[in-house]
C-alpha cells in the first residue's frame, strides 16, 4: 500500500479508531492500529505474531482489529460489496476457492521438502 493510500484511509477512519490518553496509560495511535489491521488483513498473522512484531499484548490486538476493519467497513462502503445473504456468501466462497484452486494449479503446487529438512 502506498504512503498515500494508507493516509487517505487514515483520514477515513481515524476519528472512529482513536482513543484517548488515561492517567494510567498512553493510548495506541491511529497510525499503528491502522497499520496492526493492514498487517493482519495482508499476511493473515496470527495475534500472536502480530504482538511479537508490533509489541502489543495480543488481547489487545484482538480488540483492535475488529474494530478498525468495521471502521474501514463503514467508511468505504460505497467501494466495498459484501454478501446480504447465505446463497451470496456461499457463491463468494465458491468463487474464491475456484481461483484460489486455479492459481495453485497455475504455479505448480506440488512442492517437495528439502532433503535435510526432517519432514516426510
Amino acid at each position: 500500500m502506498s504512503a498515500t493510500d494508507f493516509e487517505y484511509l487514515l483520514n477515513k477512519i481515524g476519528p472512529e479508531i482513536s482513543k484517548m490518553d488515561t492517567n494510567m496509560r498512553k493510548c495506541i495511535p491511529v497510525q499503528e492500529r491502522l497499520a496492526v489491521t493492514l498487517r493482519f488483513l495482508a499476511t493473515g498473522d496470527s495475534y500472536q505474531s502480530l504482538a511479537y512484531l508490533f509489541k502489543f499484548l495480543a488481547q489487545l490486538i484482538s480488540s483492535i482489529i475488529p474494530e478498525v476493519c468495521q471502521a474501514i467497513i463503514n467508511a468505504l462502503q460505497e467501494f466495498i460489496k459484501l454478501p446480504k445473504n447465505c446463497s451470496e456468501w456461499e457463491k463468494t466462497a465458491a468463487e474464491f476457492e475456484k481461483n484460489v484452486e486455479f492459481s495453485s494449479l497455475r504455479r505448480g503446487s506440488r512442492r517437495e521438502a528439502h532433503p535435510d529438512s526432517g519432514t516426510l
